[in-house]
């Protein structure tokens, strides 16, 4: 008989990837489409040179925490790779959570 062992920290984060399985249908659409509807936000989307879209961060952590997302980044409105964010952190912290974010590329330099 195996006993598996998981940390805290490893629970939070399988727990909060899982809360944000179900939200990855055409996510990457629908979270330009949420963004754009923002007055702050709409601007960026005509300066831009680019921007890269995580529909999905998934954090968590007890003491020790971690966050990932899988992203795509885009030029023109078209998709032009890939991109992942990984993070850790260490310190008072307990609990997890699941959100998206968008980054924006003033210009090419930042873009490349």
């Amino acid at each position: 008989m195996k006993i598996y062992r998981f940390s805290i920290v490893t629970l939070a984060f399988i727990m909060a990837m899982a809360m944000s399985i179900p939200a990855m249908a055409d996510s990457y659409t629908d979270t330009i489409a949420i963004y754009k509807k923002s007055p702050a936000v709409h601007p960026f989307f005509d300066s831009a040179y680019g921007y890269a879209v995580f529909p999905i961060i998934g954090k968590g952590g007890f003491i020790v925490g971690g966050s990932y997302g899988k992203g795509q980044v885009y030029q023109g409105g078209k998709v032009t790779g890939e991109t992942s964010l990984i993070k850790a952190s260490i310190g008072f912290q307990a609990g997890g959570q699941a959100f998206s974010q968008i980054i924006f590329f003033e210009d090419k330099r930042a873009y490349d």
